[in-house]
């Protein structure tokens, strides 16, 4: 399948493209891509929920993060099910440090925080997607078709996330915490790390499961 083409505006946002590395390291590896994926969207839909919980007193915020979970939810079900066709079963792996270390980046006071955290959130989709478009021209034609069907919904969750952020935030200071929150996502993209996750940098040595 030929490479999906991403939004400019996405690939814009992001600091740099995920390395050549770190997509070999995924075809090698693609049974801890899997059970990470599964984990990820296990994760995506719990912060969404965890946002609504703390500041569901805003109905149109609510109503869109219970979209979204949802959404993370159903992906979630569907890689259970590739999952249990490939034969891979569930265990625990460690988390990567990409969203302790994107969260690191997020300031403690309201409505500051609520900003940074939805910025973080646009990170995040915006590089799951950019990762599914870096794997699906490698992928056999099931795991390929699987990925590029979520380029549309991880793209949707990224402008919701980054829309949001600026109607909580006055405009400067939402794009001095883009710029901010970048350069830590470069960072933890580009630099080594031990395991490799769907969202870990560059594999050092041998990364272990």
């Amino acid at each position: 399948m030929n490479p999906p083409e991403l939004p400019a505006d996405l690939l814009d946002f992001l600091p740099c493209p995920t390395p050549d590395a770190w997509v070999r390291a995924a075809l090698a590896r693609q049974d801890v891509l899997l059970l990470d994926h599964r984990n990820c969207e296990l994760k995506a839909a719990a912060t969404a929920m965890s946002l609504i919980a703390r500041y569901g007193q805003d109905a149109e915020l609510s109503a869109a993060l219970s979209k979204l979970a949802r959404e993370e939810l159903v992906h979630h079900e569907q890689v259970l099910r590739i999952l249990k066709r490939r034969g891979i079963a569930l265990r625990p792996l460690t988390a990567s440090r990409y969203a302790s270390g994107l969260r690191a980046a997020v300031r403690t006071h309201e409505p500051a925080k609520l900003v940074d955290t939805l910025i973080v959130g646009a990170f995040i989709e915006a590089r799951s997607c950019e990762r599914f478009a870096a794997l699906v021209p490698h992928l056999d034609e099931e795991l390929a078709s699987f990925y590029a069907g979520l380029l549309q919904s991880e793209s949707r969750h990224y402008q919701g996330y980054l829309r949001f952020a600026r109607r909580f935030g006055e405009a400067r200071d939402v794009e001095r915490s883009v710029v901010r929150i970048r350069e830590a996502e470069r960072e933890l993209i580009e630099s080594p790390d031990a395991e490799f996750r769907f969202h870990s940098g560059c594999p050092a040595g041998g990364a272990a499961a």
